[in-house]
């Protein structure tokens, strides 16, 4: 029987298997794959309940136990990363629903499997998942100013609120409640905890089910966005060989050890395109297929990279040092 820790440590070639599959059959069943959409929002739904389950809120005083590496975390993803997108943009075509999609994923930092490579990459997973409602809750608060500053008016333009507020608080904030009630529950009831064990199997299968159903019921509809998806593909690459570098300089600033080092490495190159997904497809249907492409683009090329991150973080980037 497959333990949990075998499927989270084999979770990226589950993921590229998936996707593998969908990509086929939205491409050789387009009729069948374009159907799957109406599942999206309620498969999306589990996912973030499964992946908010397994984030401590209730533990929020520790989370910040541990202020150097806060602070180091803090300026990697809501100052550096913010300074390299806003660079790297300028590489793109000039193409608001193009930049939206762009922006949206690139300036939200990783809260689910950025623990799992962290782990694999031999960093200290521990202290990324008790950064993770600070990560969850910053990025919620700073999105809507950076994408003001970014692109403006023009986002106001390309976002209506109604849907937009929908998706955040159906696919969002209800899940996200619904797991902080239940890890409230969890110290004081045993039925709580069993249910957030259990919970715990659910984000690997879960963010595959949600890869499958995006991926086969939009692919179909990529044609006439492929050239500007051709044009990001280099964009995401630069920006996974850029942030481990200057998170590796800011972990030195702050004198991080190297375990704290490697996790900061990883979560300022990891991205958090699902949770941002249910945003992008709340959008209108003619940008929303365009926006929630750029974002699952940026996925695959970050699955990519997260092997090649496991071996040269650790081995290369930031080892060990000898005595």
């Amino acid at each position: 029987m497959m333990s949990r820790e075998k499927l989270e440590n084999n979770q990226v070639w589950l993921y590229v298997i998936v996707l593998m599959i969908a990509a086929g059959l939205g491409l050789l069943a387009p009729d069948f794959g374009g159907q799957l959409d109406v599942t999206i929002s309620f498969v999306i739904a589990i996912l973030m309940y499964s992946m908010f389950s397994q984030i401590p809120f209730t533990s929020l005083k520790e989370s910040i136990s541990n202020g150097r590496f806060i602070y180091a975390l803090l300026t990697v993803n809501y100052l550096a990363v913010p300074i390299v997108v806003w660079l790297l943009s300028k590489l793109l075509p000039e193409y608001p629903p193009l930049l939206l999609g762009f922006y949206l994923v690139l300036l939200t930092p990783c809260i689910d499997y950025v623990i799992v490579f962290t782990a694999l990459g031999r960093g200290n997973e521990k202290i990324i998942l008790m950064s993770t409602p600070i990560l969850f809750i910053t990025q919620m608060l700073l999105l809507p100013l950076y994408l003001f500053l970014f692109i403006g008016t023009e986002a106001a333009e390309i976002v209506d609120p109604g849907p937009f507020l929908e998706a955040f608080f159906g696919l969002i904030v209800i899940p996200l409640g619904f797991a902080i009630i239940l890890q409230l529950i969890a110290k004081k009831f045993r039925v709580g905890s069993k249910i957030i064990d259990l919970s715990a199997w659910l984000p690997v299968p879960f963010m595959a089910l949600t890869l499958f159903v995006v991926v086969s019921s939009q692919i179909g509809k990529l044609s006439i966005y492929i050239d500007l998806i051709i044009k990001v593909i280099p964009i995401y690459i630069a920006f996974m060989m850029i942030m481990p570098i200057i998170s590796k300089l800011i972990a030195r600033w702050f004198k991080l050890d190297i375990g704290s080092g490697r996790a900061l490495i990883f979560s300022g190159s990891t991205r958090n395109s699902l949770v941002v997904l249910p945003l992008a497809l709340a959008l209108p249907d003619h940008l929303s297929t365009l926006v929630a492409a750029i974002i699952v683009t940026q996925t695959i090329v970050e699955l990519v990279g997260e092997l090649i991150y496991i071996r040269i973080v650790p081995n290369i980037l930031l080892p060990k040092k000898t005595t």
